[in-house]
């Protein structure tokens, strides 16, 4: 049984704050909120505080990721199965839980340096509803958190041993495929209904995030979303498709800081009780055509 609940905020290193400010409110549809107390950017996508994290930095990948436990007991039992795992964490400080406005958390390294934070109390504004800058329905969140990451990790057999063993993800399945004329397997792993929270592929990337995906209410708003994409000459990077494992319907296009966001619709979702690790050969029913440079 995971402690970890959902994934509950991202932090993004970016270069160009402006540049992300613009596609994020814009093109995604978020809302920009209070400066965090550190200097972050934050960007809503519901009733929380943010989702979205955005730091001065050149990295342009993500540097952090916040992982939400239900209250201050699963907080204290994440930590103990994290030392009986020998994964150090910090006590964080008064500072931190205030730029992140939340009751208590603990900082811990992941996969490839990944930065983790596991919280509970996040600052919720429910009077103050969100409100997207352009007319989309919303985004799905709740108990399924801000969406997924899909990550480049060094190894497999490291990585599911970090989420599986010491966070306690379950692995929803796996999809063999074939890239630059290798054979790879992507992993993909739940911790709530959402079919998957964390995914990972062994790669050698120089970035540690392939892509975020944020799942909205509307296929309309895929569609509309993409269609602003193309007018505004937004880079996409996958076409309008279909997976096989989620059932998402989505398309993938470039950030400003050059990693791919997946924009989607329609996701199934997985219950413990009945659901049973299934392999896939095929990343799409159709559709999800790469971009022809």
């Amino acid at each position: 049984m995971s402690q970890i609940a959902n994934l509950g905020y991202v932090g993004f290193g970016v270069s160009d704050i402006q540049a992300w400010r613009d596609y994020a409110t814009r093109i995604l549809g978020a809302e920009e909120g209070s400066l965090s107390s550190d200097g972050a950017i934050r960007l809503r996508l519901d009733h929380h505080a943010y989702r979205i994290l955005l730091v001065d930095d050149p990295a342009d990948d993500i540097i952090f990721a916040g992982f939400e436990v239900r209250d201050a007991e699963a907080l204290d039992a994440l930590g103990a199965r994290l030392t009986s795992m020998g994964v150090e964490f910090q006590i964080v400080t008064e500072e931190d839980l205030k730029a992140r406005d939340v009751l208590g958390m603990l900082r811990f390294v992941g996969p490839d340096g990944l930065m983790c934070e596991a919280y509970y109390g996040p600052l919720i504004h429910s009077e103050h509803p969100f409100r997207s800058p352009r007319s989309i329905s919303g985004f799905v969140t709740g108990e399924q958190g801000i969406g997924h990451l899909n990550l480049f990790v060094s190894s497999n057999e490291e990585a599911k041993a970090f989420f599986c063993d010491a966070l306690g993800f379950v692995v929803s399945d796996y999809i063999d495929m074939k890239v630059d004329n290798r054979d790879i397997t992507g992993t993909f792993l739940h911790c709530n209904p959402r079919h998957h929270s964390i995914a990972y592929v062994e790669a050698d990337s120089p970035k540690k995030l392939h892509h975020l995906m944020l799942q909205v209410r509307s296929l309309d708003d895929v569609g509309s979303t993409l269609d602003l994409v193309q007018s505004e000459g937004v880079k996409v990077s996958a076409s309008l498709g279909k997976h096989t494992n989620d059932e998402i319907v989505s398309f993938y296009m470039k950030t400003p800081s050059g990693f791919d966001l997946e924009y989607g619709w329609g996701g199934i979702e997985v219950h413990d009780a009945e659901w049973r690790v299934q392999r896939h050969i095929a990343i799409s029913v159709w559709g999800h055509r790469p971009a022809m440079n």
